[in-house]
């Protein structure tokens, strides 16, 4: 099978998936989360976790987890979080799992979490590391937004960094937003409120994004055979790859214009 083909196969697969996430959006969640820098770890270990949203996609319910949220329950100073963050980690770790526990059977839409560096695995590991035993989500209830856009729209369809670039050509509220980067930098000063709030708002965004995309609202740079998963090369291919199906075509066109000669005289 040519590669126009295969595209277009992908494309197909991943919009019937979108479209039937949509159609039971009350057993869909936009899950995203915050943590730790995962670049430049020179001791090997995998990030904190900061703080971790799961929104309905049909209600805009919104479940969350944090750091700071445990530390209030149980009545800690903010400035001794830092002392105590492998417990407070391990609690709130522990209510995400019991949470992914009574929904294992939803659809999680997600923005590539899709290793240990960043991810459910990653999320998995953390709470092993703190001594417990995740609950896991299968596969096939997983889907990733953010390579879906690529197979529906195209590799072009925005520039980098994507999800920055599809809040401002759709014109989507950003308030509370942090970048990779500020996330990174509001760890180290030890702001997990303003973490907490831009895991809450990115959930917010996915889920605008999800919605624009299932209903065909959404503004991409992508060209309309692009966005249609149209491409001239197709045609070629599947020249190439039925050649039985367009003999059979050919030699039907053929008869045709012999039929209608023949009509004439």
């Amino acid at each position: 099978m040519g590669k126009e083909l295969k595209r277009l196969r992908r494309r197909k697969s991943s919009q019937a998936k979108l479209e039937d996430i949509w159609e039971h959006s009350n057993s869909s969640l936009i899950v995203h989360y915050s943590c730790e820098s995962f670049y430049d770890r020179d001791d090997g270990k995998t990030p904190r976790v900061t703080s971790i949203a799961a929104r309905n996609l049909a209600s805009g319910q919104t479940e969350s987890f944090s750091i700071h949220k445990i530390a209030e329950q149980r009545k800690l100073p903010f400035d001794e979080i830092d002392e105590n963050y492998d417990e407070l980690e391990k609690e709130m770790l522990g209510e995400y799992f019991d949470f992914v526990r009574s929904h294992q059977h939803f659809n999680w839409v997600h923005w590539n979490m899709r290793d240990i560096n960043y991810g459910f695995a990653a999320l998995e590991h953390r709470f092993r590391v703190l001594g417990r035993e995740p609950i896991i989500i299968t596969e096939d209830r997983k889907f990733d937004l953010a390579r879906a856009m690529v197979s529906i729209y195209g590799l072009g369809y925005i520039e980098h960094p994507r999800l920055q670039k599809l809040i401002e050509k759709n014109l989507i509220t950003d308030k509370g937003f942090l970048s990779g980067k500020k996330e990174a930098d509001a760890f180290e000063q030890k702001d997990y409120i303003k973490l907490h709030q831009s895991t809450l708002r990115k959930a917010d965004i996915l889920a605008n994004i999800f919605e624009r995309t299932a209903d065909g609202s959404i503004k991409t740079n992508s060209s309309w055979f692009e966005q249609c998963g149209v491409h001239p090369k197709v045609l070629v291919e599947i020249v190439q790859d039925h050649w039985l199906w367009t003999l059979v075509v050919i030699v039907a066109i053929i008869i045709g214009l012999i039929s209608s000669a023949a009509a004439l005289f």
